[in-house]
């Protein structure tokens, strides 16, 4: 059983960056592809980016291209999601996920994080 767990979301202004990171938990993910999805209140869960097992594939939502960028570092098991020039529409949970290979789609991910909370303050 993998487990995720993520870190680094918070408050910050419009502008600011964060870098959000996707931890395995007792087990080590470098295997797998991992996910970034983000959920705002009221609204259906949307990817925002993917990167496969070694990092040579990556997959960005529209709204984040040129601002967010997805990295991992196998060694230490973690996968970081960077985001830049933040706007209040970036506000919502972001989950990491972990399967075979990088998808769009919520429902193909085998194992989900618990997500971490960023808000961007107009």
């Amino acid at each position: 059983q993998v487990q995720l767990m993520e870190s680094g979301g918070g408050l910050v202004q419009v502008g600011e960056s964060l870098r959000l990171s996707c931890a395995g938990v007792g087990q080590n993910i470098g295997g797998y592809a991992v996910g970034w999805f983000r959920q705002a209140p009221g609204k259906d869960r949307e990817f925002v980016a993917t990167i496969n097992w070694d990092g040579d594939y990556t997959d960005y939502v529209d709204s984040a291209k040129g601002r967010f960028s997805i990295s991992r570092n196998n060694a230490m098991n973690i996968v970081y999601l960077l985001m830049s020039s933040l706007t209040p529409e970036d506000t919502a949970v972001y989950s990491c996920a972990a399967g075979t290979t990088p998808h769009t789609s919520d429902f193909l991910w085998d194992y989900w994080g618990r997500g971490t909370q960023v808000t961007v303050s107009s």
